[in-house]
């Protein structure tokens, strides 16, 4: 660092870091790629060089969280444990060699042509949820950002559509614990109810697939021969991809939409350029992907950054800074749906590589093209609420608009 240059104290969480993540993260950078928060009570990567590193590291850095999860059991009731062993069957949650073991029964049921052969069934349920807009009026958060991922995910795993807001809820419960910077301030009741509700409803599931194989994505995790995974990490591998899958994707969603909203030059283009759809796709991953920040914990000391990083402290790789890294991307602050080369992290990368990337691209490529093909004029109905965030990601808003087909 500059001599006389004073370093920031960096807080993943502050609004700075969320409405202007370009300038915020170009200043933190300025006092080093590795910097300890006090606010977040650990290190922060912040490059893009870094963060890539990070993803890829899994001898010095731990994802699993099974430690952290089983230190708040301690302390709550015996019921609580179902919640950790279902939360085991979570891969990102884990090292390899259970990483990998988990992983790759459901890789071998998201290959390219499996999310391909999904695009009919996808464009069905989303010019469905158009035809279901009732009024000029429409929240798109709720009634369009929300239920098409998840009745794209309950297609895929063989749910019954009408299970969706059932689903819906259980995630959000889980949800309050996957998500939150101080997991042992969480309520128990709720969290508890979730687990057992998913336990039955998949177990249910899994058994059906294993008597009367239907050929889906489920049927083809619960048959796979690699793995051998437990009953147990079998709903595990189930609730990841039906919450990441409807979570995630909502998320970007809700997040593209309002973006759209707040700067309508921006829809205007996006409106006359469809060819730019899937390039946009990821410029929207870029600027407002759902994950802002990932956790991992030092699983032994070592140098990084010009840092030295200690056994069993918390390290935060940080996706919002490393998206917004003038290292990488030119003019980082600016939204460019042509941005090409864009290797934006939000997907992860690595190891832990999202498998449902492909789904959530396909997914938000078709429902955002569809619903400003149907609607020539989408305008917010009122101010369009601030966008809402954590350290670790990106919450929900109401997006009201007025529609004109």
């Amino acid at each position: 660092m500059p001599q006389g240059l004073a370093q920031m104290e960096i807080d993943l969480a502050s609004k700075d870091s969320i409405l202007d993540p370009a300038a915020y993260f170009a200043e933190a950078q300025r006092g080093g790629p590795v910097q300890w928060s006090a606010a977040q009570r650990g290190w922060v990567i912040l490059s893009h060089e870094g963060v890539e590193a990070a993803f890829r590291d899994g001898e010095t850095l731990s994802a699993d969280r099974s430690a952290t999860f089983q230190r708040v059991a301690a302390g709550r009731s015996p019921a609580f444990g179902r919640v950790v062993e279902l939360l085991s069957g979570w891969m990102n949650f884990r090292d390899p060699p259970a990483q990998t073991r988990l992983r790759e029964p459901v890789k071998a049921a998201f290959t390219p042509r499996a999310i391909s052969a999904m695009e009919p069934e996808i464009r069905s349920i989303v010019d469905h949820a158009i035809d279901g807009f009732a009024g000029e009026v429409v929240d798109l958060s709720h009634d369009f950002a929300h239920p098409i991922p998840a009745l794209v995910i309950a297609a895929i795993l063989g749910v019954d559509p009408e299970e969706r807001d059932r689903f819906a809820r259980w995630s959000d419960d889980l949800g309050s614990l996957v998500f939150s910077m101080t997991p042992g301030a969480t309520a128990e009741e709720p969290i508890v109810r979730a687990t057992q509700e998913f336990t039955d409803f998949f177990s249910t599931l899994i058994e059906r697939e294993r008597a009367q194989p239907s050929g889906n994505v489920l049927s083809a995790i619960v048959h796979s021969e690699v793995g051998n995974l437990s009953p147990m990490e079998l709903v595990g591998a189930c609730t990841l991809l039906l919450f990441g899958g409807h979570e995630t994707t909502t998320t970007l969603l809700i997040n593209a939409l309002g973006l759209l909203l707040e700067r309508p030059e921006l829809m205007a283009w996006l409106r006359s350029h469809p060819e730019a759809d899937s390039t946009a796709v990821e410029e929207f991953m870029r600027v407002v992907g759902p994950a802002r920040t990932m956790p991992r914990k030092v699983a032994m000391a070592h140098e990084r950054g010009g840092q030295r990083l200690e056994a069993g402290q918390n390290v935060f790789l940080c996706i919002a800074a490393a998206n917004h890294d003038g290292a990488v991307f030119a003019d980082p602050g600016r939204v460019d749906f042509e941005r090409d080369p864009n290797p934006q992290l939000g997907f992860g990368w690595g190891i832990h590589y999202c498998l449902g990337a492909n789904l959530a691209r396909l997914e938000a490529r078709i429902a955002l093209r569809t619903l400003l093909d149907r609607f020539p004029q989408i305008v917010a109905e009122g101010p369009v609420p601030e966008i809402r965030a954590s350290a670790m990601g990106f919450g929900r808003r109401p997006l009201r608009v007025r529609l004109r087909a």
